[in-house]
């Protein structure tokens, strides 16, 4: 039988009775005895290479230096390089998770789904080159910022950052299997540890950038590069921390985003806002074009890679083209003053973008933004882009020798993140308000092994729907995804435009979103065994209550659990992340006062008076 890696993999999935809560026992041990191997390889051999038994990571550091612009030192260079990858091969392993999830639903353990394999790698991957920048540098200058490990081994703080940050994503995976034992499995990107995984990630190109500037700052003596090769390296790591950021809007892209609308383009224009704007600084003029050209071509090659190549869902993407000409107008007036840049540019993303990428939903996204959440949106897209804008001028500032005074810098580092977490907190939070749908079926296909149908849905109280943000009938982990925007037919009455799933294992239901309410009405859901629930029929004619849309989403989450609890591990979860990112601007502001001495010369070419 001739089948597609997808087909193969559905099947596998589908085959036996998956758990709700954590991975069997032996996958356990198998995952964490092969961490621990290569764990032990990796410290050995860095053991090896300090201690003069082997040059091997002498001979590739080497070898690296010949491959990026000239004058990176090679503990620079060859991190970097090992970093690339790895984020690359973990992009590619997280958005197949994801699109598996949405189509498959749980899965049976870290090792029964394939799509965890390149994650594992690139995360390790990750670790493994914030470790060799760790460990290479050997008799040698590594600057100023560096930290004492021993009497007479200086590691590059950038490199423990970059180390940290993989650390961090990694250990995301085992306190996930944690998380499912005590909460259920939670089927959502947004779930405290997978946000571990994805900001790990994301944000370990904040080190990336700033091993640069350290690797420069301590051997000055290799020469500078060429302005165009300079350039292409700088606006692909750059680029990389778009692609990294991104990643956060992922359910979004699938259309199956389990929070409120405004949220999508507050992310959007924190990621864009902090990515172009130290792009624009970093690198000079144009940067901004170039990143976002980069980001097209890294996310949109892994949605095709996943979507058309491997036979799973394709993710859109957002442009950000307008985005990166705005920041690029911006910079003609503002490129000199760092800050002032970051909160213009941050305005007009907030404004003019969110405009562009308003019109973009209408044609590309499963689910559009409409005028229901359009003034709400744009001021959420106006404080992510200005909170963003302002991250990426002292992320530039501080890779350019050029921080602020402390004074000023600290406070503004603090309110950014301060206006992040409330924006984030205001687009978290929903309401359940009670709503009935009465439903009537019309069978396209009534096998008990394929039937579709049409429905008629009349929604209750008056009037709901009328300005909502979606109303749609969804279907997921059915083998594909079905979103179908429903169409209004009269007074609070709708129908489908297409045939909805009724069979096997879709969850099929009604999903509605306005304002703050996010309530759901199940339409069909076969019996879980695992869960001990039964099958919610799709009779030809019923009336029901809605439901809070994460419990009819998150079926596998357990409901037994307490309030306190579930807060208290998501504050610890939280916790670790702040630290984080508290690191990341603590070595930052380190790395960039170290500069201060030896600030590097604008990007901007010098104004002759006429």
């Amino acid at each position: 039988m001739n089948q597609t890696a997808a087909e193969w993999h559905r099947a596998l999935l589908m085959q036996e009775v998956r758990p709700t809560g954590g991975a069997a026992l032996d996958q356990i041990f198998i995952a964490s005895g092969g961490a621990t191997v290569l764990t032990l390889l990796l410290l050995l051999l860095g053991y090896a290479h300090r201690t003069g038994r082997t040059r091997l990571l002498e001979r590739a550091a080497a070898l690296s230096q010949r491959v990026l612009p000239r004058g990176l030192p090679g503990w620079v260079a060859l991190p970097q390089i090992v970093a690339m990858i790895s984020l690359l091969t973990a992009l590619l392993g997280m958005y197949w998770d994801i699109s598996l999830h949405i189509t498959q639903g749980r899965d049976e353990g870290p090792l029964a789904n394939i799509a965890h394999y390149p994650i594992l790698i690139g995360l390790f991957g990750l670790f493994t080159a914030g470790m060799l920048a760790v460990v290479l540098p050997k008799d040698e200058p590594v600057g100023g910022a560096a930290v004492r490990i021993t009497r007479d081994w200086y590691a590059p703080v950038s490199g423990l950052l970059l180390a940290g940050a993989g650390f961090y994503a990694l250990l995301g995976f085992p306190l996930d299997d944690v998380w499912h034992r005590i909460f259920g499995q939670d089927v959502t990107l947004w779930g405290p540890t997978h946000l571990m995984l994805i900001g790990g990630a994301g944000l370990s190109l904040v080190a990336v950038a700033l091993l640069e500037r350290e690797g420069r700052l301590a051997r000055s003596d290799l020469g500078e590069p060429g302005a165009l090769p300079r350039f292409a390296h700088r606006g692909m790591a750059i680029g990389g921390l778009l692609v990294g950021l991104s990643v956060f809007q992922a359910e979004f892209d699938f259309g199956v985003q389990q929070f409120r609308m405004v949220h999508q383009p507050f992310l959007i224009a924190v990621a864009v806002g902090c990515a172009l704007v130290v792009a624009r600084l970093w690198a000079g003029r144009g940067a901004a074009l170039f990143v976002v050209g980069f980001y097209v071509l890294v996310r949109g090659g892994v949605a095709v890679l996943v979507g058309p190549v491997l036979g799973e869902q394709f993710a859109t993407i957002p442009l950000h083209v307008v985005e990166a000409l705005c920041v690029e107008a911006a910079a003609l007036l503002l490129a000199r003053r760092a800050l002032a840049l970051g909160v213009v540019s941050g305005l007009l993303i907030g404004t003019v973008g969110y405009a562009s990428e308003y019109a973009w939903t209408q044609l590309a996204f499963p689910l559009p933004w409409t005028p229901d959440m359009a003034l709400e949106g744009a001021a959420m897209a106006v404080a992510g882009g200005v909170a963003g804008g302002v991250l990426g001028a002292l992320l530039a500032g501080a890779l350019r020798g050029a921080l602020p005074r402390r004074q000023v810098s600290v406070p503004l580092f603090g309110g950014a993140l301060v206006v992040i977490a409330l924006a984030v907190t205001n687009a978290l939070v929903g309401t359940a308000p009670p709503v009935q749908a009465t439903v009537t079926l019309t069978d396209v296909r009534g096998g008990p092994q394929d039937r579709t149908g049409h429905a008629v849905v009349r929604m209750s109280p008056a009037g709901t729907g009328q300005d909502s943000t979606w109303l749609t009938m969804t279907g997921w982990q059915g083998g594909d995804l079905h979103v179908d925007r429903l169409t209004p037919i009269g007074p609070d009455t709708y129908r489908t435009n297409e045939p909805m799933p009724l069979h096997g294992t879709w969850k099929t239901m009604i999903r509605f979103h306005e304002g703050r309410a996010m309530v759901a009405v199940p339409v069909y859901m076969p019996a879980d065994e695992a869960l001990g629930v039964p099958a919610v029929t799709a009779d030809p004619q019923f009336t029901r209550d809605s439901q809070p849309e994460w419990q009819v989403l998150q079926r596998e989450t357990k409901q037994d659990i307490p309030s306190w609890l579930w807060v208290t591990c998501s504050l610890v979860v939280l916790a670790c992340s702040l630290a984080l990112v508290l690191s990341l601007g603590w070595g930052a502001q380190r790395i960039g006062r170290v500069g201060a001495g030896a600030p590097e010369p604008s990007p901007e070419p010098e104004r002759t008076a006429t």
